[in-house]
């Protein structure tokens, strides 16, 4: 399937499917109300212990929720997949269980980059970089009896110590943002994998995962995925423009970030179908 025919049957997919966009609709307020309740209830939690235990109840219930709804995200990916017109039927079970899977694989693939930026960040030394900046810090304040403003006070520090400093942050954020983009192109591939075969050993295979980009084409896939942001993007930015105008709008966003995720997930399932 050609990219401009993913973007736009994606974009009508969510609208040709109101039935099932309600039902996650009303679910996705359904969590909402139950955080907003554990949130509440744990602000009474020093009044009385019942609060606490309602908090941590409502929570756990929102938590279950969010993963169904994640499940079902998971299957959206499917009917693309499947080139299927049709939403998928709610499975609570079923989603439940492919939703705890889908936030595994998630923190599987975005651990990596995240344990690879610490390593960095200690190879550039920023830990000890950062230190050496904070004893020039207290060294003035002690000095000055704390009468130096903030500014002056860094000002205090020589340039070679901040730059050492502003060097190692810069070098580390720099891999980070890197590693997260790739491997958050590699984890929609994963997602994939876990819709097409629903094994969490084959959304867990990176190198597989990997091999999908190259199959499907890195170009058509980075094309797709930037094309499906940057469409998520302006229509953001444009509500968010109207909102400044007319905040009560604001509450448009409850349908609006649904349509959204059926959009995004959709593209997702047309994309893979070129390998499944």
């Amino acid at each position: 399937m050609e990219i401009t025919e993913i973007i736009k049957e994606s974009f009508i997919f969510p609208a040709n499917n109101l039935k099932a966009l309600a039902i996650y609709i009303a679910i996705t307020f359904v969590m909402g109300i139950l955080v907003a309740g554990g949130i509440f209830s744990a602000l009474g939690i020093q009044n009385s212990a019942l609060y606490g235990i309602l908090s941590f109840i409502l929570f756990i219930i929102a938590v279950l929720v969010g993963f169904i709804l994640s499940g079902y995200e998971i299957d959206i990916i499917k009917t693309g997949i499947d080139l299927e017109d049709l939403a998928p039927d709610f499975d609570w079970k079923a989603d439940l269980i492919r939703g705890i899977k889908a936030i595994i694989v998630a923190i599987v693939y975005f651990i990596i980059p995240a344990i690879i930026t610490l390593i960095v960040a200690f190879i550039t030394n920023v830990p000890g970089n950062f230190v050496n900046v904070v004893q020039y810090v207290n060294q003035t304040a002690v000095n000055t009896n704390g009468t130096v403003v903030a500014n002056s006070v860094l000002e205090m520090v020589p340039k070679s110590v901040m730059s050492g400093l502003v060097g190692s942050i810069s070098i580390t954020l720099l891999v980070a943002a890197v590693l997260f983009i790739i491997f958050s192109f590699i984890q929609v591939m994963a997602n994939s994998r876990l819709a097409n075969t629903d094994s969490l050993g084959e959304a867990l295979n990176i190198p597989e995962a990997v091999k999908d980009i190259s199959r499907i084409g890195v170009g058509k896939v980075l094309a797709t995925l930037i094309l499906v942001f940057i469409v998520s993007l302006v229509i953001g930015a444009i509500l968010s423009a109207v909102y400044q105008q007319v905040p009560q709008l604001s509450i448009l966003n409850i349908i609006v970030t649904p349509y959204l995720m059926f959009f995004t997930n959709r593209a997702t399932g047309l994309l893979y179908s070129d390998i499944a």
